[in-house]
């Protein structure tokens, strides 16, 4: 569904991103994970073309998506929920969610997924009317997901989504991307949580210093040595 070939990224004079190459097929969900500074934002954001690569090619759909507007690319149903979650403070539940489909125009496939939103995260229907600034950090999390949503993605890129959550939350959190998947939307996701997010992973890549350095099927680098010493606490 998206390839990456080759990508170079520089802020200034610092070369972020070192030719970083990685592929998500249709249906899957992929985890990129590695430490603060490691690049992965960066590469989700260039994917987005939030960051303009120096070098390097991003394939999404067959299509060269390089230099693409990012609005156009939302249309094409690829998708950001932001590190930081970056809700809309003083507007309500409802009106978030309802911004989230501001480029569709099928008024009744809107409210289908609306519903579908509520259904995922029942807490948002519940606080529909409250403003998200009066709200948790979990329950903005869970909003940010719902408004990224609302835009009908078919790859959805999520940045850090357990990020600052208790452990109940977080847990809820990954149940939620696992339905999301079931549901047809394919998943690229970076997470801090690494044992979490190679157990739902179909496939992961390792990031240090703007280059992969390592990559696999989730299970396998659950049980590799060098992830569990570098990530996994052992």
């Amino acid at each position: 569904m998206i390839t990456i070939s080759d990508l170079h990224v520089y802020y200034g004079g610092i070369h972020a991103i070192r030719g970083v190459s990685l592929a998500v097929s249709k249906g899957q969900i992929v985890s990129l994970i590695g430490a603060n500074g490691a690049g992965k934002s960066t590469t989700l954001r260039s994917i987005m073309t939030l960051e303009k690569p120096r070098e390097g090619r991003i394939l999404y759909k067959d299509k060269d998506i390089t230099l693409t507007r990012t609005t156009d690319l939302v249309k094409d149903g690829l998708v950001l929920v932001p590190e930081g979650r970056h809700v809309f403070t003083n507007l309500t539940v409802e009106e978030n969610l309802i911004l989230g489909a501001y480029l569709r125009k099928n008024a009744q496939a809107i409210a289908e997924d609306m519903a579908w939103v509520y259904q995922l995260f029942p807490r948002l229907k519940e606080r529909s009317r409250q403003r998200a600034g009066t709200m948790s950090g979990g329950e903005q999390q869970m909003l940010a997901v719902g408004r990224a949503l609302m835009s009908s993605p078919e790859l959805l890129l999520m940045d850090e989504p357990s990020l600052g959550l208790a452990p109940l939350i977080v847990k809820d959190i990954f149940e939620i991307i696992k339905k999301i998947n079931e549901k047809g939307v394919t998943i690229l996701l970076i997470e801090q949580n690494a044992k979490v997010a190679l157990e739902i992973s179909d496939y992961a890549y390792v990031m240090e210093t703007g280059n992969i350095v390592l990559e696999g099927k989730g299970r396998d680098l659950l049980k590799d040595e060098n992830v569990k010493k570098a990530y996994l606490g052992a």
